[in-house]
């Protein structure tokens, strides 16, 4: 008992030096946030003046207003953001979780077969070209809103995570018992598997929610139509002109922004939009994500 204390156990100084360390890193992804908080609630003269600052020089509401003018753009950006985000991730979630059981299970004929497919997809692609060739000539994905969430549908290192998840939270007893009670695989999946795998899920769940929410990629390569842009991909555009804005609503409802929009503090008024859903979000699943990172942990 005691060797297995002395083994656990680490020094005072290893154990400021790793809340240290975690200090830091939290403050690298939190200053950041603030600065861009603090950019949109200037005013875009101070901030041309004195650059940017933590704190607004003069406070100002005139990038958000901006963005209200341009209601709806930013409105049906993001619809689609949140359409896109909801339906993927749910349909994500079933096909990697459909795929990943069967790998799970030692009496799957093909397990070794598909897991080795699943592992090759992570180590070699077919490139972009191709990618592009078979997504919008075989599957028919361009310029509709299904090419915003088919391609992210299957991930390999998902369908790993959750084969693991599986193996180690799911007992064999219960399967094979639901299977003497008489029931069938789809019964055994959907009744007893899913319910039992809801921190796994949830982790899986806010990974894709956060590739579906944060993708601007896939507009830029499948996407013409503005009416079916995202949120991510109205704020990268913002990011290479200030006037993107004001030229589609100009071209979608004949009107022409008279004032010169504040092309600094709107991009980052447009980054608080735009990551604002998914901060408020995550608490709610923080639970669940945190018991799906410490999954197949060894207890001490």
């Amino acid at each position: 008992m005691k060797s297995a204390l002395k083994v656990n156990s680490i020094s005072a100084t290893a154990n400021l030096t790793i809340h240290v360390l975690f200090i830091l890193m939290g403050l690298t992804c939190l200053v950041p946030l603030l600065l861009i908080v603090a950019v949109s609630l200037s005013s875009e003269q101070s901030v041309v003046i004195d650059g940017y600052r933590f704190w607004p020089q003069q406070f100002s509401l005139e990038a958000y207003k901006y963005l209200l003018q341009e209601g709806k753009t930013i409105i049906q950006a993001y619809g689609v953001t949140i359409f896109v985000t909801v339906v993927g991730t749910i349909l994500s979630l079933l096909v990697i979780s459909s795929f990943a059981y069967p790998l799970s299970r030692k009496d799957f004929a093909y397990r070794k077969l598909f897991t080795f497919l699943v592992v090759f997809t992570l180590l070699f692609s077919g490139g972009m070209v191709s990618w592009y060739m078979v997504t919008t000539q075989i599957f028919q994905l361009k310029n509709n809103i299904w090419a915003l969430i088919v391609p992210y549908l299957f991930n390999g290192w998902y369908v790993m995570i959750m084969r693991t998840y599986f193996m180690t939270s799911i007992p064999d007893g219960i399967v094979e018992s639901a299977k003497i009670d008489g029931a069938g695989e789809y019964r055994i999946f959907f009744s007893i598997v899913l319910r039992l795998s809801l921190p796994g899920l949830a982790t899986i769940g806010l990974f894709s929610a956060i590739v579906y929410w944060n993708d601007w990629w896939l507009p830029l390569m499948l996407i013409q139509d503005d009416k079916i842009l995202n949120i991510q991909y109205l704020l990268y555009k913002a990011q290479s002109t200030a006037d993107f804005l004001s030229s589609v609503s100009g071209q979608n409802y004949g009107t022409v922004m008279q004032i010169s929009p504040p092309s600094l503090t709107v991009r980052m008024a447009l980054a608080v939009v735009g990551i604002g859903p998914i901060v408020l979000a995550y608490p709610f699943f923080q639970k669940y994500f945190v018991q799906g990172l410490t999954v197949g942990a060894i207890k001490g």
